[in-house]
């Protein structure tokens, strides 16, 4: 088997980029390959949960759909999606999307310092296939809504404060996002065959109410933004208003950390980084020769760099992408009908919560939503 096709690296606009907290430059230069994880092997046999996963780790669940959360009056949401979690004094929050229809939203659920799940409640109702979305540094969550005109919904993880619809952040087929604290603007994906890749660069730091709506051009090899002429798509969808802008084959997810924001496309199964402070484009992953990694989807990142990307079907794994290398780091078992969500560590990055969005049966009332615990590198 040839092990060198396995990870291939291709750039708009420059070299390939480097990920945070390794080699990357030199590994990708050089032509990474699939090889082992930095946590080993998965074991040879699921878990009680059905979880496969490396020595050292363990998993619970800590929500299934239409069960109520611990002892909490919260019922977890059906098709449970993108996550995110929120430090609440020496606890945290993990918050998560609900892809149904009509009846979406967000629900959250409360964990005490030693991780005893001590609560849980609902930030969003009323709103359709909130899918993923993207933390904010001011402590909300963005929901996204994937239909055609959907909008942006800023919410707050403690439930308190109402989430506010925030529609010029433009009304597209949204998927997810990412805050750049440097440059001040948020990025987002658009999950269409033809979607495009946005900023929105708010008015007035960070107030999300008001600003420019802009998309991601490639010209000549140069990266550029143009701003969107009508935000809300009354007119034309807002992916075809810049003739000149970048098409992506269904954008997924979307992480920003040291200066590259890193996001997926679902419909040709490649991981891009864009770097945003020399404006360069360039594709981390793309399959070959037996990829490990298919069915790309959400993606986060842990505080050394390392990457982990959620599969929407493949083999139902969680990949880590790190060090040059490609390797799953989980899997879940006898869940081929359904796909991961919803990757995100706690405050401390000793714990990642994910969700089997329709379980076993490939149901959307049958989510069930994990925890891993174990040493993970930081």
């Amino acid at each position: 088997m040839d092990r060198r096709n396995f990870l291939r690296v291709s750039v708009v606009g420059g070299s390939a980029v480097a990920f945070g907290g390794a080699s990357w430059l030199e590994a990708f230069s050089a032509g990474a390959e699939s090889g082992q994880s930095p946590y080993g092997p998965l074991a040879k046999r699921p878990d009680g949960n059905g979880v496969f996963l490396p020595k050292g780790f363990t998993s619970r669940i800590v929500a299934r759909s239409g069960k109520q959360v611990a002892s909490s009056n919260y019922t977890w949401h059906p098709a449970p999606d993108g996550g995110a979690c929120f430090a609440d004094g020496p606890g945290w929050i993990y918050v998560s999307n609900s892809e149904i229809d009509a009846s979406g939203g967000v629900g959250a659920i409360k964990f005490a310092a030693d991780g005893s799940i001590v609560g849980a409640h609902r930030t969003l109702s009323g709103t359709t296939r909130n899918c993923a979305g993207g933390a904010t540094p001011w402590h909300t969550w963005l929901s996204c809504e994937e239909v055609e005109r959907g909008a942006v919904f800023e919410t707050d993880p403690w439930g308190v404060k109402p989430a506010v619809r925030r529609p010029e952040m433009g009304l597209f087929t949204h998927e997810a996002c990412a805050v750049d604290p440097e440059r001040r603007v948020v990025y987002m994906t658009e999950d269409r065959t033809d979607g495009r890749f946005y900023r929105f660069v708010p008015a007035v730091w960070p107030d999300l109410s008001a600003g420019k709506l802009e998309v991601l051009v490639e010209n000549a090899g140069t990266v550029s933004w143009r701003e969107i002429p009508d935000r809300s798509g009354a007119s034309t969808p807002t992916r075809r208003q810049v003739p000149e802008s970048k098409a992506f084959n269904g954008g997924e997810g979307c992480h920003y950390a040291n200066g590259t924001c890193w996001f997926t496309t679902k419909g040709d199964n490649k991981v891009w980084a864009y770097n945003a402070a020399s404006s360069q484009l360039s594709v981390i992953y793309e399959p070959g020769g037996g990829a490990p990694l298919s069915g790309v989807d959400n993606v986060t990142g842990a505080a050394n760099g390392d990457l982990f990307v959620a599969e929407d079907g493949g083999d139902m794994q969680i990949c880590i992408i790190a060090d040059g290398v490609v390797a799953p780091f989980l899997q879940v078992d006898r869940s081929s009908l359904s796909e991961i969500t919803g990757p995100a560590f706690n405050p401390a990055g000793d714990r990642l919560y994910f969700s089997s969005q329709r379980g076993n049966r490939g149901s959307s009332n049958d989510g069930i939503t994990y925890e891993v615990t174990g040493p993970f590198r930081r």
